[in-house]
């Protein structure tokens, strides 16, 4: 622990459980805040430390928004810290499973995904001392709940850790604001309170955030949102297409019927994702609907002979999709979490990522029109209206540009058949 440069709250994360500790008493502990703030590291931390400490042959749970993102946001850092620090650690990737031992005592971690409501259905049964909750907020209740249900082993104790969402979502009024209630502790955490954040990293965090999501992950505040989408957005932030060859080229779309349909061109230069070209036809505005297989006549000219690495399509566009793969299009059904999506693409936007080019103008009018619903609590939710290239836009960032920007291998794993 000596080669940890800790704040006093990460100290209190750390130490929470422990017998002369003024937080001692509590059931649970609720960390929320800030983006990269240390919350999560100190938590799954002391989380080892406390079930090496008190428990022996039990079992415990680390949860995520899916496996992948338990095993990726909570084990690099905190497994060769526990190896340091003298425990036995031996990981079974296979089975989602760990066990971690400390001198006599053994006991056994597993991993979960609490994605949606079915997730809640495989925790189901099991007797935990302990559950872990990462980015609890963007877990469904059910899972969360059914998780916490599962710790009835004496001594059990509950911890979570989340960035904040808006004033009606579930975390905040059924745990935030009721943590007394609940005998939990909540330690609200924001960038400084993270000693491994540089000022010039967090100067970089706060350029990314704007609005509401500024307040939520920068300052660390359950807020809502109000107003435009991407109010950050305007005329001087869309630029010419460069010249010269791209490096690679794909194409996005929300398929509509009634609705609008919008296609986007994305060229990649330089590690930046220019939007090149759109296609944008409404059939209320022109007084006919087109089929299918016109819509597949107009991407292909809206590829305009390019070599496309794939098609990212509306996942509810099964007829379409199918038209498009009998023509040898390679066809991937995008991620369609709407929240999440506008989260990864505001950044992306703000980050220079992303770049919408001066021919795209449907996709400039809607940045200009797409607002929040006005609700009185309640969940965060966008107008449905002025949403087309907003949709395929949001496609794109979440399905190809944010996993490339973490090194995935996404247009190596691109099948003809539909995924």
């Amino acid at each position: 622990m000596s080669e940890l440069r800790l704040s006093p709250k990460q100290r209190r994360v750390l130490r929470w459980w422990r017998k002369g500790s003024p937080d001692y008493g509590r059931d649970v502990i609720i960390c929320d805040g800030a983006v990269r703030s240390g919350k999560t590291m100190c938590l799954t931390l002391s989380f080892f430390l406390w079930a090496a400490s008190c428990f022996r042959g039990q079992q415990f749970a680390l949860c995520a928004r899916t496996i992948e993102g338990a095993r990726r946001g909570l084990l690099p850092q905190t497994l060769p810290l526990l190896r340091a620090m003298g425990l036995r650690v031996r990981e079974q990737v296979s089975k989602n499973q760990l066990t971690v031992g400390l001198g006599a005592r053994e006991n056994t971690f597993y991993l979960f995904g609490g994605r949606d409501e079915s997730s809640a259905g495989l925790i189901q049964g099991l007797t935990l001392a302990g559950v872990l909750l990462d980015e609890a907020a963007l877990m469904p209740e059910s899972f969360v709940e059914q998780a916490c249900a599962r710790c009835s082993v004496p001594g059990s104790r509950i911890w979570m850790s989340c960035n904040p969402e808006g004033l009606g979502h579930w975390l905040y009024r059924n745990w935030i604001l009721k943590a007394e209630e609940r005998n939990a502790v909540r330690i609200p955490f924001t960038m400084e309170d993270n000693p491994a954040m540089s000022p010039q990293m967090r100067r970089r965090y706060e350029r990314l955030f704007q609005g509401a999501f500024y307040r939520r992950f920068v300052l660390g505040e359950w807020a809502a949102p109000q107003g435009l989408v991407y109010d950050f957005f305007g005329e001087d932030m869309v630029r010419p297409a460069p010249s010269g060859p791209f490096e690679k080229w794909y194409i996005s779309c929300d398929y509509g019927t009634v609705n609008p349909t919008s296609m986007g061109l994305w060229g990649r230069k330089e590690g930046v994702w220019y939007r090149v070209r759109e296609y944008y036809y409404d059939s209320r505005r022109e007084h006919r609907q087109r089929t299918d297989e016109e819509y597949a006549d107009a991407l292909e000219v809206l590829a305009g002979g390019r070599e496309i690495q794939a098609v990212v399509a509306d996942p509810s566009a099964a007829s379409f999709i199918e038209v498009l793969r009998r023509r040898g299009w390679r066809v991937r059904k995008a991620d369609n979490d709407v929240l999440s999506g506008i989260r990864v693409t505001a950044r992306l936007l703000r980050g220079g990522q992303l770049v919408i080019c001066e021919g795209c103008a449907d996709a400039i009018r809607e940045f200009g029109l797409y607002r929040w619903e006005e609700r009185d609590g309640g969940s965060d939710r966008v107008h449905k209206e002025n949403d087309h290239a907003m949709d395929d836009i949001r496609y794109f960032a979440t399905t190809v540009a944010q996993k490339e920007e973490r090194g995935g291998a996404f247009a190596g794993s691109v099948e003809r058949r539909i995924s």
